[in-house]
C-alpha cells in the first residue's frame, strides 16, 4: 500500500515518445475477489518516432507475475520488480501474452480493480491500470480492446466492459462469461470493467443521424427508484452535444454504473462511465436541489468527455486541462443552457455566479499557496495531486476566454477544426490553441501564457473623464501583486486578457460605446477590450456624461479587479447594473468591504457597528420582485468565512466568524418582517419539481429561514423550522429546516428541537447512505459554542456505527466538512482541530493515499494565519510529514513546509 521510495519529480520538459506502441489488447479476467487472474495479450511494435530501446519496460504495481509468452512461446528474459516488468531483447513487432494475479478484495486505494459492496469495479485514471495488468500505462499509448470476463454467475450476474457486447453465455461450475469489444483506440486509463449484482433502467434513443442507441444506468437493486434524473440528464446531454457542437454518440450503447466507494465524482471510461453514487442517485425525499443540479452537471461532464478526452485525449498528464478544463467549460455551458437557453441572460448569470464563487473561493486560494501551478503544470511528484481546481476550474475559464474572444460561432469553428485534425489522437493544449487560432484567423501566441503562468493576475483600473471633450479613458494595468512564488517564477510577460466593460449613466442605463477611432457607436453596450500590454489605455468618445464603469462583465477573465469604488457607487451598481453578474459582484464587494472592516475590529476587541446603508442595500434586493428568486438568494448570501479570511493580511477565522455572525444577526433583526414574508411567499406547495424556477423559490425561502435563525428571540424561527421539517416532502426543505434548528440552538442555547430533528432524520434515513452523509455533514459544519465545541461532536461521531473511514463519501461528509467547511471551529486556538486533522491524514494515508492527500491540503495556506494558529498548523504538518509514507501526502506536506 505505502510507497516509501524517494519521490521522483516528473517534468514536462523531459517528455519523450514511448519506445514501443501497443495496437491491440485482448484481456481475459477470471474474477475472484482475493485472487483475480488476468491474461493480457497485446500486439506490440517499436515506435518509429522514438529512439531504439533494448528493453521493453512495462508498468505494474501490486501484481503477482505468473508467465510471459512472445508469439505463443514461453519467454524467459523477464525481470519482475516492484514497479513493473523488464523484457530483454524483444523483436520489433510481436504478440506478447502476460499472465498475472491481483487481489481486488484488499485494494482499499480504490485505484485499479477493487471490490465494493461485493461487486467488482475499476478506476484507472490516472495510473490505476498498472494495478490490473502490466502495461505501457501512459495516455499516448492507444489501442483497441477486446475484453472477456468470467465469474460466478450467482454472485456476479452482470458483466460489463467498454464498448459493445459481442457475446455472453454459461460456463461449467456455475460460471458465465461476457465478451466486449471497444472499436475505438483508447489509452489504458479509459479501460473499465464492472461485475456484480446490479439492475438497470434502460432507454433507447435515436441519434441525430437516425441510429438507435441503448442507454443504461446500472445500480444496486434497492436504488433503482433513484435513477430517473440521471437518465434524463444523460438524454439531455446527448441532445445538447449534437445541437451545440454537432457531436453524436459513437457507440451502440452508453452505460453509467453507480458505486458507493469511489475516490472522485465520476470517471469517463469509454462507453462505461463509473460514478460515485452521489452523482447518480436522486429522488425528492433523498436529494436536494443542489444534488439534482450536480447530477445533471456531472452526468453531462462525463458524457461530454466522450469527445473531449476520449476521442481526442491527452498526450501526457501535463496536458490534463486539455480534457478537463475544456469539458468543465462544456458542462457549465450545458447547465446554463438547460437553465436559461441561449437567451435568458438572468438564468444563465445565476449559473455563472455559482461557478465563479467556486473559482474565487477555492482556485484563487490555490493560486496563493504552495501548490500553485499553471493550468499546464511543469512538474509533479504524484499525478493524483494535480487533479486540482487550477486544472479544472481555471482551465475552464481559459477555454471560456476563447469563446469570449471569438463568440459562440467562432468557438464552434475552432472545435470543428480541432476534431477534424485530431480525432483518434493524443495531443497537447497547444494543439487545441492552434485549432482555435487557425479557425478564426488569429495569432494566439500570447494566449499560451495562460497555460504556463501560475497565479491569479490582478488588473488595476484607472479612469478619467474629460467633460469638455466628452472622452472617457480607462487605463488597465496587469500584474500579480504579492503573488505566490510559483507566480513570480513563471511570469513570461503580459497576458491577453479579454476585459468586458460597460459604462452606466446617472439614471442607471447603459451608455453607447464608441472607442476612439471608430466611426460610430456599437449596438452592444458591453465591449470586450483585448488587453495585451502591461499597461494599456482605452478611450471612449462621445460620452455625454461622466459614467460609472461596470468592469469585467460576466467575469470575462479569471483575474482580480482593483478599482476604488465608493460604497455609494457599489450600492448604485447593485441597484442598476445591466449585467447580472456585475450586479451580484457589486453586492459582494460591498459586503466584503464591510465584513473585513468589522473583522479587523473584532480582532482587536472594538465594538461592532453596521452602517445603515448596507442594511438598506440588502433590503432593496430582498424586496425587489423584478429579480428572480435564484438571483436574490445569491445576492443576499454573504461571502464565505474562508474567502473573507483569505482577504485579510493575516487570516483570523475567529474574527471573521464574529464579524459575519454580527452582520447576519443585524440583517435578521432589521429585516425580520421581510424575511418572514419571503418564507411565506416562496413556499412551493404540491409535488416536488427539480426545475430551476422551483429551486430558486426554495433557495430564497431557505436563505430567509437561515437568517431568521439569528434572531434575538428564536421562538418564531424554531416554530417555522420545526413545522417545515415535519411537513417537508423533499430533502431540500428538510435539510434546510434542520440546519436552521441547529443554527438557532447554537445562537441561543437549548436545542431540544434540533436534537429531536437530528434523531428523527437518522431514523428516517438510516438505510440511505447518501442521506446519512448529509446527517454527518450538517453536524460537522454546525456553528458550535464554547460550551459545545464541534470538535467534540465530530470525535463522538467518528465512533458512530454508521461511520466508516474506508468509504470516501463518509470520510468527506464528516472529516472534510469539519476541516474545510467549518473554519471558526477547525481553527480553534487550542489546536484541537489541527491534532484531529493530523490523526485523520495519517490514518487515511495507510488506507487510501488519494483521499488522504486531499485532506492534507486543508493546511497548505498555514503561513497566512495569525502567529498562534501558524505554530499549531506547522506542528501538525511536521507530525504528518514524519509519519506518512505515500507519495501523494508527502508531496503536499513537504511543499507546504518548504
Amino acid at each position: 500500500m505505502a510507497d516509501t521510495a524517494t519521490p521522483n519529480v516528473i517534468r514536462r520538459a523531459d517528455y519523450a515518445p514511448p519506445a514501443f506502441l501497443i495496437d491491440t489488447v485482448a484481456l481475459e479476467f477470471d474474477l475472484v475477489p482475493e485472487r483475480t487472474i488476468v491474461k493480457n495479450t497485446m500486439r506490440v511494435r517499436r515506435n518509429p518516432d522514438a529512439s531504439h530501446a533494448t528493453q521493453l519496460a512495462l508498468m505494474g504495481e501490486q501484481l503477482e507475475f505468473v508467465s510471459a509468452e512472445i508469439d505463443g512461446k514461453p519467454f524467459a528474459n523477464v525481470h519482475a520488480h516492484e514497479h513493473g516488468l523488464l523484457l530483454d531483447h524483444v523483436p520489433d513487432d510481436f504478440e506478447l501474452t502476460l499472465t498475472s494475479v491481483c487481489n481486488p478484495a484488499e485494494n482499499t486505494t480504490l485505484s485499479g480493480l477493487y471490490v465494493s459492496g461485493g461487486n467488482f469495479f475499476t478506476q484507472c485514471e490516472a495510473e490505476g491500470f498498472r494495478r490490473i495488468t502490466y502495461f505501457l500505462d501512459r495516455p499516448d499509448v492507444m489501442a483497441t480492446y477486446t475484453v472477456t470476463l468470467r465469474a460466478d454467475k450467482a454472485d456476479y450476474p452482470v458483466l460489463l466492459s467498454n464498448g459493445n457486447l459481442l457475446e455472453e453465455g454459461d460456463l461449467p461450475d456455475g460460471r458465465h462469461f461476457a465478451r466486449w469489444e471497444d472499436p475505438f483506440r483508447k489509452p489504458s486509463y479509459l479501460f473499465a470493467l464492472v461485475a456484480g449484482k446490479l439492475v438497470a433502467v434502460e432507454e433507447r434513443v435515436k441519434s441525430g443521424s437516425g441510429k438507435e442507441k441503448l442507454l443504461q444506468v446500472w445500480v444496486e437493486p434497492h436504488d433503482l427508484d433513484k435513477t430517473r434524473h440521471a437518465m434524463d440528464s444523460l438524454i439531455n446531454s446527448i441532445r445538447w452535444d449534437e445541437e451545440r457542437f454537432g457531436l453524436e454518440l459513437d457507440l451502440d450503447r452508453f452505460m453509467i454504473v453507480a458505486v458507493s466507494d469511489f475516490n472522485m465524482g465520476a470517471m469517463e471510461n469509454k462507453g462505461l462511465n463509473i460514478f460515485n453514487t452521489k452523482y447518480v442517485l436522486a429522488n425528492p425525499e433523498t436529494a436536494t436541489d443542489t444534488d439534482f443540479a450536480n447530477i445533471e452537471a456531472v452526468v453531462g461532464h462525463e458524457y461530454f468527455h466522450n469527445w473531449t478526452g476520449n476521442r481526442v485525449t491527452c498526450r501526457d498528464w501535463f496536458q490534463l486541462s486539455l480534457k478537463e478544463g475544456l469539458t468543465v467549460f462544456r458542462d457549465q455551458e450545458f447547465s446554463a443552457d438547460m437553465a436559461g437557453g441561449a437567451t435568458d441572460e438572468a438564468a444563465r448569470a445565476t449559473k455563472r455566479i455559482e461557478d465563479v464563487r467556486v473559482l474565487r473561493q477555492m482556485q484563487f486560494a490555490e493560486d496563493a499557496g504552495p501548490m500553485a501551478h499553471p493550468v499546464r503544470p511543469e512538474s509533479y511528484v504524484e499525478i493524483n495531486n494535480f487533479y486540482t481546481m487550477t486544472v479544472y476550474e481555471k482551465g475552464s475559464e481559459v477555454v471560456r476566454m476563447y469563446q469570449t474572444l471569438f463568440g459562440r460561432d467562432g468557438f464552434r469553428k475552432g472545435m470543428d477544426l480541432y476534431f477534424q485534425r485530431h480525432d483518434g489522437q493524443a495531443v497537447t493544449c497547444d494543439d487545441f490553441r492552434h485549432a482555435l487560432a487557425d479557425a478564426n484567423g488569429r495569432d494566439l501566441a500570447q494566449f499560451e501564457r495562460w497555460y504556463s503562468q501560475a497565479g491569479t493576475p490582478r488588473v488595476s483600473v484607472r479612469t478619467r473623464y474629460d467633460a469638455a471633450q466628452q472622452r472617457y479613458s480607462v487605463t488597465l494595468s496587469q500584474g500579480y501583486g504579492e503573488a505566490a512564488s510559483a507566480a513570480r517564477e513563471t511570469q513570461k510577460g503580459p497576458l491577453l486578457i479579454p476585459f468586458a466593460i460597460g459604462l452606466i449613466g446617472r439614471e442607471g442605463a447603459d451608455l453607447p460605446l464608441q472607442l476612439d477611432g471608430e466611426a460610430q457607436a456599437s449596438d452592444n453596450t458591453t465591449r470586450v477590450l483585448e488587453f495585451t500590454q502591461t499597461e494599456q489605455t482605452f478611450t471612449f468618445v462621445n460620452v455625454a456624461q461622466e459614467p460609472l464603469p461596470s468592469l469585467l462583465r460576466n467575469f470575462s477573465a479569471p483575474v482580480i479587479v482593483e478599482y476604488d469604488y465608493s460604497a455609494d457607487q457599489l450600492a448604485f451598481l447593485l441597484a442598476h447594473d445591466n449585467d447580472p453578474f456585475n450586479r451580484w459582484e457589486a453586492g459582494q464587494r460591498l459586503a466584503t468591504r464591510e465584513l473585513l472592516t468589522l473583522a479587523a475590529r473584532a480582532a482587536t476587541g472594538v465594538p461592532l457597528q453596521l452602517d445603515d446603508s448596507v442594511v438598506a442595500a440588502f433590503a432593496r434586493v430582498l424586496t425587489d420582485e423584478t429579480l428572480s428568486p435564484a438571483f436574490r438568494e445569491l445576492a443576499l448570501m454573504l461571502p464565505s468565512e474562508a474567502y473573507l479570511a483569505e482577504q485579510m493580511p493575516e487570516s483570523n477565522p475567529a474574527a471573521v466568524h464574529a464579524a459575519r455572525q454580527f452582520v447576519r444577526k443585524r440583517l435578521a433583526n432589521a429585516l425580520k418582517s421581510d424575511w418572514l414574508k419571503v418564507v411565506e411567499q416562496h413556499r412551493t406547495p404540491g409535488a416536488y419539481e427539480a426545475t430551476p424556477e422551483a429551486s430558486g423559490h426554495r433557495a430564497l425561502k431557505n436563505l430567509a429561514l437561515s437568517y431568521l435563525a439569528e434572531l434575538d428571540d428564536p421562538a418564531e424561527t424554531v416554530r417555522l423550522a420545526a413545522a417545515q421539517y415535519d411537513a417537508a416532502n423533499n430533502m431540500t426543505d428538510r435539510a434546510a429546516a434542520l440546519s436552521a434548528l441547529l443554527s438557532s440552538a447554537a445562537a441561543n442555547g437549548g436545542g431540544a428541537d434540533a436534537q429531536r430533528a437530528l434523531d428523527d432524520f437518522y431514523r428516517r434515513f438510516e438505510k440511505e447512505p447518501l442521506v446519512i452523509d448529509k446527517w454527518f455533514a450538517l453536524q460537522a459544519v454546525q456553528r458550535g459554542s464554547a460550551q459545545r465545541p464541534v470538535i467534540d461532536v465530530v470525535r463522538k461521531l467518528m465512533a458512530h456505527p454508521a461511520f466508516n473511514l474506508k468509504n470516501p463519501n463518509r470520510a468527506r461528509s464528516l472529516i472534510f466538512s469539519f476541516c474545510a467547511a467549518n473554519p471558526a471551529q477547525f481553527h480553534a486556538e487550542d489546536g484541537s482541530g489541527y491534532a484531529f486533522w493530523a490523526e485523520q491524514v495519517i490514518a487515511l494515508d495507510a488506507i487510501n493515499p488519494q483521499v488522504a492527500a486531499r485532506l492534507a491540503r486543508s493546511l497548505e495556506l498555514w503561513r497566512r494565519f495569525t502567529p498562534t494558529l501558524r505554530d499549531g498548523m506547522r506542528a501538525a504538518l511536521e507530525k504528518v510529514a514524519a509519519q506518512v509514507k505515500s507519495r501523494d501526502v508527502r508531496e503536499i506536506v513537504e511543499k507546504a513546509l518548504a
